[in-house]
């Protein structure tokens, strides 16, 4: 079917059926071969939406006052094990959330083919830069050596451990990949999941949840500020990742055999392992509130959240998460200046993306 449209003396057909057979050929790979970035008509409506919702939610670290954290960690009212928390998270995100953002831009976003896919990707991968843009933020307001966090992420084990366990795989699949074969189609989505559910859905969160609590406890106001926004970032990379592994699979049926599916139980398993090992570097010993053991129970709760999310068994069927308050934590539409006394609103009015329980 063809329409056409007559502006003086100068004809112009359109052929309705050449655009429904390109967008019928848009994938999530081995889609149709552009060097157009058209993103209509959108296919992937999920990944639209996610965009705006994480445009509309972009924040910047230097509007967040850090004075009575500065002052905080100048004196002598801070617990050795407080301070050390504080220590672990700038050096472990200073620079994991650049490995999140290296995989998406040389990995993620290489592969995939729609370009709707490509953007919110690319919204994701800025994300990231301000997320370690708010650490060097951090460092700098509080004094600390960046040598030392640079030192932290390069010498304690269970930092290492983490890092390899994702760095290892994104490295792997900086090569030419045949995504026609069911072989490098699992590799991708092994990719997708790692990061994905794993690294940013599961092992964040151990740090997340300990920062947060301190701010619960109001100490470190800008800090915790700052990885509340993150967590509310976190929870739409999730969601991207979430829904792109989930659109993969069923556009290519082949890649979800129950051989797959074990080995991606088994990936979060080392996951969690490697988690609760670096819990337990990050609160060597139990604070007022804090206690490596609830972190653990929680890294494990979230980690069944996680699986069965993308249609996989829990390993802890039925665990409790012990710090339900940290979802009530996540409603943060409007938040008050510390010096102005002003409202300053980091969702635009017109979106609605904060964080739903559920994802925590």
């Amino acid at each position: 079917m063809e329409k056409s449209y007559t502006i003086g003396d100068k004809t112009f057909i359109l052929d309705q059926a050449k655009a429904e057979e390109a967008f019928a050929a848009k994938k999530v790979i081995n889609g149709k071969d552009t060097m157009f970035f058209n993103i209509l008509p959108l296919k992937y409506q999920w990944a639209y939406d996610l965009y705006k919702t994480m445009k509309n939610n972009h924040w910047e670290p230097e509007d967040i006052p850090m004075q009575k954290d500065v002052e905080l960690w100048r004196s002598s009212e801070l617990a050795d094990v407080e301070r050390w928390i504080i220590k672990m998270a700038i050096g472990y995100f200073s620079a994991a959330e650049g490995i999140v953002g290296d995989n998406i831009q040389h990995v993620t976003r290489e592969l995939v083919t729609a370009p709707e896919l490509k953007l919110v990707l690319g919204r994701h991968a800025h994300e990231e830069n301000i997320h370690a843009d708010s650490l060097v933020y951090m460092i700098s307001s509080l004094g600390i050596n960046p040598h030392e966090c640079e030192a932290m992420f390069e010498d304690i084990p269970t930092i290492e451990k983490k890092t390899d366990f994702v760095v290892s795989n994104s490295r792997a699949l900086r090569r030419e990949m045949n995504l026609e074969t069911t072989e490098d189609k699992q590799a991708f989505a092994k990719n997708m999941f790692l990061f994905g559910q794993c690294m940013e859905g599961t092992q964040f969160y151990g740090l997340f949840g300990m920062v947060l609590s301190l701010y619960r406890q109001n100490k470190f106001p800008g800090i915790g500020q700052m990885f509340r926004y993150t967590l509310r970032d976190e929870s739409n990379h999730i969601e991207v990742f979430r829904n792109l592994l989930m659109d993969l699979i069923e556009e290519n049926e082949d890649i979800w055999t129950p051989e797959f599916r074990e080995e991606l139980t088994d990936l979060m398993r080392e996951a969690v392992n490697l988690e609760k090992e670096f819990i337990r570097d990050c609160l060597p010993v139990n604070a007022v509130g804090l206690s490596a053991d609830e972190f653990c129970q929680y890294i494990d709760y979230i980690a069944d959240r996680r699986l069965e999310g993308v249609g996989l068994k829990p390993l802890n069927p039925g665990v409790e998460n012990p710090f339900p308050w940290l979802a009530e934590m996540m409603d943060i539409k409007k938040e008050q200046n510390f010096f102005e006394g002003r409202v300053t609103e980091y969702q635009k009015a017109s979106a609605l993306g904060s964080v739903d329980d559920d994802e925590l």
